[in-house]
């Protein structure tokens, strides 16, 4: 808060025979100084200090002078998030493109680009609106502190209602701070396949509150974010299709594996594939024996949310190279 009374006891504005101090008291401020200065008129200054109009001149102005501040405050604030947030969702983007430039699943770019853009736009919303309250409301208490009134009784009392209203909506404050830590967190956004614990499926949309998904069945979920205790995404950075085969326990593993590795890199190197397939496919060998089969298991590397659609192309090719190969996947024993 401004002290008045240090802000305007200032030197005279010009040179006088006559001190101010004689009619605007022994301290004057600065309003009763410029009359005295301008005018000269001993019955009009001491008019100016008798029904204190230097008083209120002088508060109004240093609360036009604190408002004036809050709102240059206000608009640099904003103008540094809003700059720091297009920053945000023009930049370059995260690990996934980085580390594979080339990711061509259907609108990639435009995807992460609108993903990026809703990410910046929501946190811009809420740092302007965090930043506005901080510097609005502290210029408003300091103006109403300038005209005299005892903001003790007001904080006393807007403590108090903060926190009933805080304990009363504790889950929805809970909710908030989620779906910001997420966003600023980037764990998930719009399009990518996450698993939520009550649900899974594609993301269609993130508020700071609810998060809303559309699983396999097409069914819409409305989680709140308070409630997300983890978050599984298959959408991230690259994903893997993993294949584990049965064959009939006489098969030889060795042949079944040369059959598996060379279907997958016939994949591999298909140009409709190309650029879905990371990496070259591996096979990692046994990962399960039974007494009526063995299992094989076979992964490939594919960009996100691809790994469906490559593990279904790579079954049918492998049942085609089975048979071609004469080798035998297990029969399941009847239940």
């Amino acid at each position: 808060m401004f002290d008045s009374a240090a802000l305007w006891a200032a030197a005279p504005l010009f040179d006088t025979d006559e001190r101010p101090e004689t009619y605007c008291g022994e301290k004057p401020l600065m309003p009763c100084r410029l009359f005295w200065n301008i005018t000269h008129s001993p019955d009009a200054t001491k008019f100016v200090k008798d029904y204190h109009l230097d008083l209120w001149t002088n508060r109004l102005f240093v609360i036009v002078l604190t408002l004036s501040i809050a709102l240059l405050l206000r608009r640099f604030a904003h103008g540094m998030i809003t700059k720091i947030t297009a920053r945000m969702a023009e930049g370059t983007m995260p690990e996934r493109l980085r580390e594979r430039s080339r990711t061509a699943f259907d609108g990639s770019h435009a995807v992460l680009s609108e993903r990026r853009r809703q990410r910046a736009k929501t946190l811009g919303s809420v740092l302007r609106s965090i930043a506005s309250i901080v510097i609005m409301g502290t210029a408003v208490f300091s103006a109403l502190g300038e005209l005299g009134l005892n903001l003790a009784p007001i904080l006393a009392s807007a403590s108090v209602i903060g926190v009933a209203v805080g304990f009363g909506a504790q889950n929805i404050v809970k909710d908030f701070l989620a779906g910001l830590f997420m966003l600023l967190e980037d764990q998930f956004g719009v399009g990518d396949v996450v698993d939520l614990g009550p649900a899974k499926g594609t993301v269609e949309a993130v508020t700071l509150r609810v998060t809303r998904i559309r699983d396999v069945n097409g069914v819409v979920w409305y989680i709140r974010n308070g409630e997300i205790m983890r978050v599984g995404n298959e959408s991230q950075n690259w994903a893997r299709a993993v294949l584990d085969i049965p064959v009939d326990y006489g098969e030889d593993t060795a042949k079944v594996k040369e059959v598996l590795k060379a279907t997958a890199d016939r994949l591999a190197d298909d140009p409709a594939w190309k650029e879905i397939i990371l990496e070259e496919p591996s096979v990692w060998g046994v990962q399960g024996l039974t007494g009526e089969a063995v299992v094989v298991r076979l992964v490939v590397k594919t960009a996100p949310g691809r790994q469906g659609e490559v593990a279904r192309e790579l079954r049918e090719r492998v049942k085609r190279s089975f048979d071609d190969a004469g080798v035998t996947v297990a029969t399941p024993p009847p239940a």
